[in-house]
């Protein structure tokens, strides 16, 4: 069974490697941000589809994006929205701990607090959740952007929640440079991902394809973007 990836996230280096330590002697993997700004990139950026993590602890009180703005972001975005997060905490009034929960937040502990009672917290947390769908096999997987989703499991897209028929080249197409945003693709690298090895396409087949489904997605097919020469992005 594939170790747990714990992510601490906290701007008091010594304590992350305590935590760190103990979260490695329960058989964890876990790593530290000392950041809200460095987390919300090793969450989100690039790679962190393929090595996601699969719970947070995290403070609330850092310098730049603080934890409540950090899970904000996190519970906001279809991608990310799943990790369990625990906060530990020396905000301890009962409105910390309810505006904690109410940002989704899946426990609250507050500092000082025991090492031992935290890895027991995680466990607990862990225990409790329903295991992450194969990515292989898109259930239960969304790709969002604002108001365009689309739903890899059911193969269903929606722009700001109305549902739009794409054929399935057309919804590989937006898949692709959807869950790539910022990154451009040429034709060629298009073509292998999206259509089969046996079936030769031109040029001009990428070009119509991508035509018809900025049609379609409305107001965010200004988002995909052509770069002379070498292919087309996602831009936000």
């Amino acid at each position: 069974m594939t170790e747990k990836r714990i992510l601490v996230v906290d701007d008091e280096q010594d304590l992350c490697e305590i935590l760190l330590y103990n979260l490695r002697a329960a058989g964890f993997e876990a790593e530290a941000a000392y950041s809200g700004e460095t987390a919300w990139n090793m969450v989100h950026g690039e790679g962190s589809m393929v090595h996601g993590y699969d719970l947070l602890l995290l403070d609330v009180m850092m310098p730049g994006i603080s934890g409540f703005e950090l899970t904000q972001r996190i519970k906001a975005d279809a991608q990310t929205s799943h990790i369990p997060i625990i906060f530990l905490t020396a905000k301890d009034t009962e409105d910390d701990t309810l505006q904690g929960f109410g940002l989704g937040a899946d426990d609250y502990v507050t500092k000082p607090f025991s090492v031992r009672e935290v890895v027991a917290r995680v466990k607990a947390v862990l225990s409790r959740r329903k295991p992450a769908p194969d990515p292989s096999s898109g259930e239960g997987r969304l790709i969002s952007y604002e108001g365009l989703v689309l739903d890899l499991g059911k193969k269903k897209t929606t722009v700001d929640g109305e549902s739009v028929s794409l054929t399935k080249t057309e919804f590989e197409l937006l898949g692709l440079l959807l869950q790539h945003r910022g990154q451009v693709f040429s034709r060629q690298q298009i073509f292998d991902a999206v259509w089969p090895e046996d079936v030769v396409v031109s040029d001009r087949t990428v070009d119509v394809n991508i035509t018809r489904m900025r049609k379609k997605i409305g107001r965010y097919g200004s988002y995909i973007v052509s770069r002379q020469g070498f292919g087309y992005v996602f831009e936000e």
